[in-house]
């Protein structure tokens, strides 16, 4: 099968940081589905492990986002059959979907969005999944009726995650929703997916909250949290919840300045479930399908920005580009493998 990979970690320039080869199609396991890869996306863990992590063997396969096609399955596999059609994150402790085939555990897949083609589809497994996690798991904000009279902040609103997470709080609870965003462009695209209010994070966000007389019980660090750290513990409410996905730097953050209020901390990893194959791990299932149901409502959009067209080595390190730049709004996609 055809498949993108890399034999040496690190920078995106060098000419054999990803390359076309070719592999073996896998086998599933007694719970996997054998999926063929319609589309995928890309997330900032694909260009985290591709400059950090060896490979373990001749190449090393990344990719978390897929829609597909099940085209085989395992003796116990329960809830899918060859043909459905799919969409999924997979696991960070197996081979990545940057391939025409791939393994994945049937209770960490949805099934696909009816009323969206694959390369839509591909944008939302990984970000759907975190999004809903730290909303509703990691900071319990009830579904549906929760937040009422609250406010939550999501700092870097355009990126993928806070695409969806704008969506998911501006639908399934009565929180008012912050996004921040300092350009054009990202502003834009932040009030089109439901932010009722936007800040600037380039700017004093205290002042500008203050002036919207918003001060939010929950706040999300999608970004930077170790920059934005000390403006948090100074914006935020008493007693609030500060979530957290980034990669904060330990030397430069320090976690003293939310003392004086009380406030606690939420990680959020969408990969825990699978890596400790937690008891409930089939909630990614459940969740995937809720938020497929959505789509399908006209409840929620994909957050597809870019479609990079056919997935090979020369469209994915254009995507990987696009993903370090720090400037991206949204998800870039690939379709097919031509």
């Amino acid at each position: 099968m055809k498949a993108v990979g890399y034999a040496n970690n690190g920078p995106i320039d060098d000419p054999q940081s990803l390359v076309d080869i070719v592999l073996d199609v896998p086998k599933p396991g007694p719970r996997d589905l054998l999926v063929e890869v319609k589309a995928i996306s890309v997330n900032p863990v694909d260009t985290k492990i591709r400059n950090n992590v060896a490979p373990e063997s001749n190449y090393k396969v990344i990719g978390w986002d897929v829609s597909g096609v099940v085209k085989s399955v395992g003796a116990e596999v329960s809830h899918y059959k060859p043909g459905d059609e799919v969409f999924y994150a997979g696991a960070l402790d197996r081979p990545g979907a940057n391939s025409e085939f791939h393994v994945v555990d049937e209770r960490i897949v949805g099934r696909k969005p009816t009323s969206l083609s694959h390369a839509q589809a591909a944008a939302l497994p990984l970000t759907s999944i975190t999004a809903w996690e730290l909303l509703f798991d990691r900071l319990e904000v009830p579904l549906d009726d929760g937040g009422d009279g609250e406010s939550v902040l999501i700092i870097g609103g355009a990126g993928g995650v806070g695409s969806i997470l704008i969506q998911l709080a501006a639908t399934y609870t009565k929180l008012k929703v912050i996004a921040t965003a300092s350009r054009p462009d990202t502003i834009d695209w932040c009030t089109k997916l439901g932010a009722h209010h936007i800040v600037d994070h380039r700017q004093n966000m205290k002042a500008e909250l203050d002036a919207l007389n918003l001060t939010p019980k929950y706040v999300v660090g999608l970004t930077a949290t170790d920059k934005h750290l000390p403006a948090i513990a100074e914006l935020i409410a008493p007693q609030g919840k500060l979530g957290i996905i980034d990669d904060p730097d330990a030397s430069a953050i320090d976690i003293r300045v939310l003392k004086p209020k009380s406030i606690s901390i939420h990680w959020e990893f969408m990969y825990t479930r699978s890596m400790f194959q937690t008891p409930d791990m089939q909630v990614q299932q459940a969740l995937l399908n809720k938020v497929a149901q959505g789509v399908d409502k006209g409840e929620l959009v994909t957050t597809v920005n870019q479609n990079l067209g056919t997935i090979n080595a020369e469209n994915l390190k254009q995507a990987h580009v696009i993903q370090e730049s720090g400037t991206a709004i949204g998800k870039t996609v690939l379709e097919g493998f031509g």
